[in-house]
């Protein structure tokens, strides 16, 4: 059996590899673009080879290759690979031998991963979502373009008489310009936008996981996607407080003897699925009323908003946890913490 300790780069791996019967030990630096790297690990079939890499990104064409080849390959958590390391001097050939300890000893911190599929799907929800954000930019500009000439119209700017409006502007030759460009991007962006919702609609719709998130307010097929996607398996987590605390909606925190000291969220998980969560909070907390009064509470209690969307971002992740573990639709006396359901609101 061979051990690799894989120190990944986009154009370059260095590893470590270990024979275990003859305790042989090799070091490499294998070139990605020559097909060094591919010849390499090819070379080795016929035995049993377990690789380990930190999670990062570019890898999946390597990954796709140790599946090919049927390698065991583990991914590592980078925060803790890296904390279990005290040395102060940082290498290549450095860490792809602390990558090999860590699978000698059996003390790899691997991660869980998506199947293909998922992962491919992912790519759906977050091609859209960088489509919806190069569209608001566009949007902000051609809203500094309509205020420039001293009208401010918000919304009413995107109807039809709004439209007609702006592209009726007279304006110098390089504004003109401006304008022209950004409405034919934004006539581009829209047709796609709406071909991509309605692919995830589709894709919700064929999940009976996401069709059951969906019975709770203010989540849609986007917002129930991602969250089934991104937790994959919610036996993964014991406790709703291990699932927040993936998704980095807990403060972060610095105490010590009798100082405690919170801070922000610590922001530590998947960043779409975070800002999902907190833009369906909003809808969430219109329509279920223990959400709009905790949220109101809040906002009244500390005089700012993004504290309460925060924390109806938290609680809308805690219920959809509860509701998938426990296979059960959204229930308004349930969500309130009844004796029949373990949701506990705060």
């Amino acid at each position: 059996m061979k051990i690799i300790g894989c120190d990944f780069h986009p154009s370059f791996q260095q590893i470590s590899m270990l024979e275990v019967e003859s305790k042989q030990r090799v070091r490499k630096k294998l070139l990605h673009a020559t097909g060094e790297a591919e010849r390499f690990y090819r070379s080795l079939q016929g035995e049993r080879v377990r690789v380990g890499i930190e999670a990062s990104g570019n890898t999946r064409w390597f990954e796709r290759l140790l599946e090919e080849l049927g390698y065991e390959l583990l991914i590592g958590d980078a925060a803790k690979i890296r904390a279990a390391d005290v040395r102060k001097q940082k290498t290549d050939r450095r860490d792809a031998d602390h990558l090999l300890g860590l699978l000698e000893r059996g003390e790899f911190p691997d991660i869980w991963i998506p199947s293909a599929a998922e992962r491919d799907l992912r790519q759906l929800l977050q091609h859209r979502h960088k489509l919806v954000q190069m569209r608001t930019r566009i949007k902000n500009q051609l809203q500094h373009v309509a205020m420039n000439q001293g009208l401010q119209k918000k919304r009413q700017l995107w109807s039809q008489r709004g439209q007609q409006w702006l592209k009726g502007l007279e304006l110098p030759r390089w504004t003109e310009r401006r304008r022209e460009d950004l409405l034919k991007l934004l006539e581009g962006l829209n047709p796609a936008i709406e071909e991509l919702s309605r692919a995830v609609e589709v894709q919700a719709e064929q999940d009976e996981r996401v069709r059951l998130l969906m019975t709770h307010p203010g989540v849609g097929p986007i917002t129930g996607l991602a969250f089934v996607l991104v937790v994959g398996d919610v036996t993964r987590f014991e406790k709703s407080r291990k699932l927040t605390s993936y998704l980095g909606l807990i403060p972060s925190e610095d105490s010590s003897g009798t100082r405690r000291r919170l801070g922000a969220i610590s922001k530590q998980g998947n960043t779409l699925l975070r800002t999902l969560l907190v833009e369906a909070g909003q809808s969430a907390a219109r329509l279920d009323p223990e959400l709009r009064r905790t949220y109101q509470r809040l906002c009244h209690k500390k005089q700012h908003t993004g504290i309460g969307k925060v924390m109806v971002a938290r609680k809308l992740a805690v219920r959809l946890y509860w509701m998938w573990k426990n296979q059960q639709p959204y229930a308004p006396a349930r969500m309130q913490g009844s004796p029949s359901h373990p949701v506990n609101p705060r």
